[in-house]
C-alpha cells in the first residue's frame, strides 16, 4: 500500500483517513517537486498498463486462460 501526503511545518500529513499501528516502521521517498500549476502526467489506462504484461508468462498450458480456476484452485475444467 502506498500513501500520499505533504510535509506541513516539518510534519508529514498523509492524505485521507490513514491510521497506522503505533510503532509501525515506514519509509519516506520524496517525490520531485513540480512547478506551481503543473499537473502530473496522466496515468496509462488499465488496458494499456495490462497490455505491457501480455506475453510475459511462459510455459502455461494452452487452455490456461479458459481454465484458470482449475489451475489455481483445482476447480473442474470447462
Amino acid at each position: 500500500m502506498v500513501y500520499r501526503g505533504r510535509v506541513e511545518n516539518g510534519v508529514i500529513q498523509l492524505e485521507g483517513e490513514v491510521v497506522l499501528p503505533e510503532g509501525n516502521e515506514v519509509a519516506v521517498r520524496p517525490l520531485p517537486r513540480r512547478a506551481k500549476g503543473a499537473q502530473r502526467p496522466p496515468r496509462p489506462s488499465i488496458g494499456r498498463a495490462l497490455l505491457r504484461l501480455a506475453g510475459k508468462a511462459k510455459s502455461l498450458p494452452p487452455d490456461a486462460s479458459r481454465n484458470i480456476d482449475h489451475y489455481l484452485y483445482g476447480h473442474s475444467k470447462r
